[in-house]
């Protein structure tokens, strides 16, 4: 009887690769009041791939993605229509062609889209109660105009263009997040009994190999390879 197979593994969610809650103490959200807010800190968030932002607002405090720009002690504004880097605002209030980011799906969620380093959304077009975003993938999403987003781009733009260099910083910045996905092992490197694909007899023949694609109805554990199309073969003219 072989091991259970990674996937299967993190579906059960134990303690090894369960997300280390201590990475995600600060909870981004939008306050439930308006006006003027400051910037008391800009902390470093090793669940984020952003820098994030103390704000205080009244007696509420709430944490936001740091925009581009953004020093302690600035000033910027919750509610109104003045579209300048930083403030929190409707859609309805947003002019089009604007940047924005850390945006709500659904009116109070608190921001759901939009949240990673570097990255920010375009407002195209509003009609009927309705605001479109044109997001980084080139998708547009209609979304409500009682929904808030921030404008501006989220600070750390050129994240990615920096190498790790050694697998140690890769190590430490994979482990700060939790979750243990990372390294990954290739499953043609494993055992027969620790993957479907295990083993290395055969899998440069054109006969005796498993296929790469699973049954439509095999469990998420075994579902691993390919995903199986609707139909194979040349279609009849």
């Amino acid at each position: 009887m072989g091991k259970r197979i990674i996937q299967q593994r993190r579906g059960r969610g134990t303690i090894r690769y369960r997300v280390r809650r201590q990475a995600y103490k600060y909870r981004i959200q939008y306050p439930a009041g308006q006006g003027e807010a400051e910037v008391l800190k800009l902390l470093n968030s090793s669940a984020h791939t952003a820098p994030l932002a103390k704000i205080k607002i009244g007696k509420e405090i709430f944490f936001n993605p740091a925009f581009r720009g953004m020093i302690e002690g600035q000033k910027i504004k919750v509610g109104g229509d003045v579209a300048e880097a930083g403030n929190v605002l409707f859609l309805r209030d947003i002019p089009t062609s604007t940047e924005v980011f850390n945006i709500e799906i659904s009116p109070g969620d608190g921001g759901k889209l939009i949240r990673t380093g570097g990255n920010s959304a375009l407002l195209t077009k509003k009609q009927e109660g309705k605001a479109a975003v044109l997001l980084p993938s080139k998708r547009e999403m209609w979304l409500d105009e009682r929904c808030k987003a921030t404008i501006g781009r989220i600070a750390g733009q050129g994240r990615l263009d920096k190498p790790f260099v050694t697998a140690g910083r890769k190590f430490y910045l994979m482990n700060s997040k939790g979750g243990r996905v990372w390294p990954r092992t290739s499953a043609v490197k494993m055992n027969v009994c620790n993957h479907p694909f295990g083993s290395g007899r055969g899998k440069n023949l054109s006969h005796g190999t498993k296929g790469k694609i699973p049954k439509r109805n095999a469990p998420p554990g075994a579902k691993v390879g390919s995903l199986r199309p609707r139909r194979t073969g040349r279609k009849k003219r």
